[in-house]
């Protein structure tokens, strides 16, 4: 048989297949596989005389491909991962490579990459976001692993990745898990923007009594200026769209609640294991899993009555002023994923340039946002910025806005509207330009109950007091 095929594709669904005809479209040659061949043959078909082979089993999908092999996994993250690589094994010699392109947790992929490395195969954990039409046309690509194993499908990623002023949006991350851990920020970052997102769309709504053509006009006008991003501008669409069956706006047939996969609540579960604020993003996490106690939600609006509505005032007036607060949420979001980002390249020794990461996520990816044209800027200037919050330009930015997102948040809280993520956002800002925090009283209570000790201002050291002794 023929090794003619430059990389293999195993999981055939939305991701898998349009990646692999984003390959083919490329000039490079795709052998795919599936354990459900109905997806296979897909494939076939919408390769259309492309060059697409498809294999009926793992042992065929090998002897197609040219060594050292190249064989991407897009199959869920778990224990699908982990079959696929032990199905795969047999067939397998040492130099070739296995990459997971899926949203994986970053431990496992170094788990899994130390274990394949001991029988000579390398491993790569590639982060990839863009959605199915990111997939097929030019996702960001997110790749960590041995800078060997990356070389050998460099050329296939950096045609196939979204162009952003004719530059890739892919580029090797570090070792080990770096580029899933990339991609797990990247997810939490997101959590946060729909947050902040969907808390303008709960004030206009509620507040301002916007209808669904306000909404698309406002999102819109929103994407033509400095919020342009990918959110935003699919934000505008969802407020246009009509539900075929009931004829009404498809927003307001959609259930208000909103479930997660798992890379949110991760991000949060290590930026706190890193001992690194990321609040907006905390929260965001957290009113998904709220959203969720839909029947809750509604026995506790009949038996817990909130403020009386007041007097919506000027739409266009406020609607601006949420647009402050929105840019000013989302810079600190950033900050908080970027601030996570570092520490984590310092703990797990990705050696991350955080530069590089912003202008992958320019194109391509759900993230993208002209706002990363700044952070880009920012952090070529000062590699080691310690926090987006401390560049010039951003602070600039955020203190112009700051006013703004104060009186949102004070017509939320008046009103009785859930705007946590705004609140968060400030929070972040106020704590971070205290010079002092009342975290001495936390020292002090924690010595009193628990002997834990404290520090002082006037000495090196750990110091206890008795408290309740006279």
């Amino acid at each position: 048989m023929n090794s003619s095929c430059d990389i293999g594709m195993i999981g055939l669904g939305v991701m898998g297949r349009n990646l692999a005809l984003n390959m083919t479209d490329h000039g490079f040659a795709v052998a795919g596989y599936n354990r459900h061949l109905d997806k296979v043959d897909l494939l076939e078909q919408e390769a259309e005389g492309r060059a697409v082979l498809g294999a009926r089993s793992e042992e065929e999908l090998t002897k197609v491909l040219r060594k050292p092999r190249a064989i991407m996994m897009m199959v869920p993250a778990g224990k699908a991962v982990d079959q696929v690589i032990r199905d795969l094994l047999p067939y397998l010699e040492p130099g070739d490579v296995i990459i997971d392109g899926g949203n994986s947790h970053y431990k496992d992929t170094d788990t899994r990459a130390e274990a394949l490395s001991d029988k000579g195969i390398h491993f790569l954990g590639v982060g990839i976001s863009g959605g199915e039409k990111g997939a097929r046309f030019g996702p960001s690509i997110m790749p960590g692993g041995e800078k060997e194993a990356y070389e050998r499908v460099r050329p296939i990623f950096e045609a196939t990745a979204a162009k952003v002023d004719g530059t890739p949006c892919v580029t090797y991350l570090g070792p080990g898990s770096a580029g899933h851990y990339v991609k797990m920020a990247h997810n939490g970052i997101e959590y946060g923007l729909m947050q902040l997102i969907s808390e303008t769309y709960h004030a206009m709504k509620s507040d301002l009594g916007m209808n669904n053509e306000e909404l698309a006009a406002v999102y819109h006008e929103w994407n033509e200026g400095e919020l342009q991003s990918f959110l935003v501008e699919i934000t505008a669409e969802i407020f246009r769209r009509i539900d075929e069956k009931t004829g009404r706006p498809l927003i307001d047939v959609i259930l208000d609640s909103a479930r997660q996969k798992g890379t949110g609540m991760w991000t949060s579960q290590d930026a706190m294991d890193l001992q690194t604020p990321m609040p907006t993003i905390d929260m965001a996490v957290a009113m998904r899993n709220l959203s969720t106690y839909k029947d809750q939600r509604e026995a506790l609006a009949k038996s817990l009555e909130g403020p009386a509505p007041i007097n919506a005032g000027e739409k266009r007036s406020f609607s601006g002023k949420l647009r402050n607060a929105l840019y000013f949420s989302v810079i600190t979001t950033y900050s908080q994923g970027m601030a996570l980002l570092k520490a984590a390249s310092d703990a797990y020794h990705y050696a991350l340039s955080l530069g590089e990461v912003a202008r992958i996520w320019r194109g391509g990816c759900i993230i993208r946002a002209g706002l990363l044209g700044q952070i880009r800027s920012a952090l070529r200037s000062s590699p080691d910025l310690p926090n987006l919050m401390m560049d010039g330009t951003l602070s600039r930015l955020l203190m112009e806005r700051e006013e703004d997102l104060r009186q949102v948040i004070q017509r939320g809280v008046v009103l009785g509207i859930p705007i946590p993520g705004f609140m968060a956002s400030l929070a972040y800002f106020d704590a971070f330009r205290s010079s002092w925090l009342p975290a001495n009283l936390i020292q002090a209570q924690r010595d009193f109950f628990g002997s834990h000790t404290y520090e002082r201002i006037d000495g090196k050291g750990t110091f206890h007091t008795e408290w309740e002794k006279e």
